[in-house]
Order: C-alpha cells, then structure tokens, then sequence
C-alpha cells in the first residue's frame, strides 16, 4: 500500500510539472501594430501630467483611455538639447505588445545647447488587454 501511495504522489507531481512551462515571445509570429507618435500640442491632459511628474528620470509607462492605449518611454535628463527616440518597432507576439525604442543623440555637426532636455515619447496605438514589454535597441 505504501508503494502504490509513492507511486501516485510521483505522478500527480509529474503531471503538475508537465503542465507548467515558460512562454517566451521570441518564437512566436508578430504581428505589426499600427501607432502614431504624439505631438506635443496633442498629448492628453493625463498623460502629460504623467509626464511632467518622472521627466527627470528613465521611465516606461503606459496609460489607458476609453479606445488608446498610450505608451511613453523617457530617457532622463540629458546634459544637452539634440536628442531625439525612435520608434524601432511595436509589434504583437503571443500575449503581449513589444515596444522597442532607441535614444538618438544630437548629431556630430549640430551646434549642442546648453540646456539641460527631458527626451521622451508618447506612442498613441488602439487598445488592446494585454502586458507591454519594453526593448532598447
């Protein structure tokens, strides 16, 4: 009886074992999600609050309205002006949307202020229930 108990108790972890596993998004089909970079004169009230409060530091965020969702990425305080992000891709693989970004910095020829700038973008895209992953290229 003590061996049949063993028996079942090696199993049902068994099957508890082969019912987990790890998903990754690296090897599933991704699907290219339409967006639209914000202007500043049309970023939400909301929004732009969110940003004036984590300007000074790296941030990664996303906001809900009722149909967008919107995705903002900064880079900090930058010791000068000329620096601008691109948008390397948004893409939907499995379950989740992956927002890859890139700081560019001022090129070699442009004359850099002195001013101290915030970079940051806000990436306007039609919502979807699902988990955003942030890349830097």
């Amino acid at each position: 009886m003590k061996r049949a108990g063993q028996i079942l108790w090696i199993l049902l972890l068994s099957l508890c074992i082969a019912g987990c596993g790890i998903r990754s998004m690296s090897g599933q089909e991704e699907q290219e999600l339409d967006y639209t970079v914000v202007k500043e004169e049309n970023i939400p009230d909301e929004v732009r609050d969110i940003l004036q409060e984590h300007k000074g530091e790296k941030f990664q965020m996303t906001y809900q309205s009722e149909d967008y969702l919107y995705i903002m990425v900064g880079y900090g305080l930058q010791n000068s002006g000329g620096y601008s992000i691109a948008v390397e891709g948004l893409t939907l693989a499995g379950e989740g949307i992956c927002c890859e970004t890139r700081l560019l910095g001022p090129d070699g020829g442009e004359e850099l202020t002195t001013a101290v700038s915030y970079p940051y973008i806000v990436i306007k895209t039609e919502y979807r229930d699902a988990p955003v992953l942030f890349r830097e290229s």
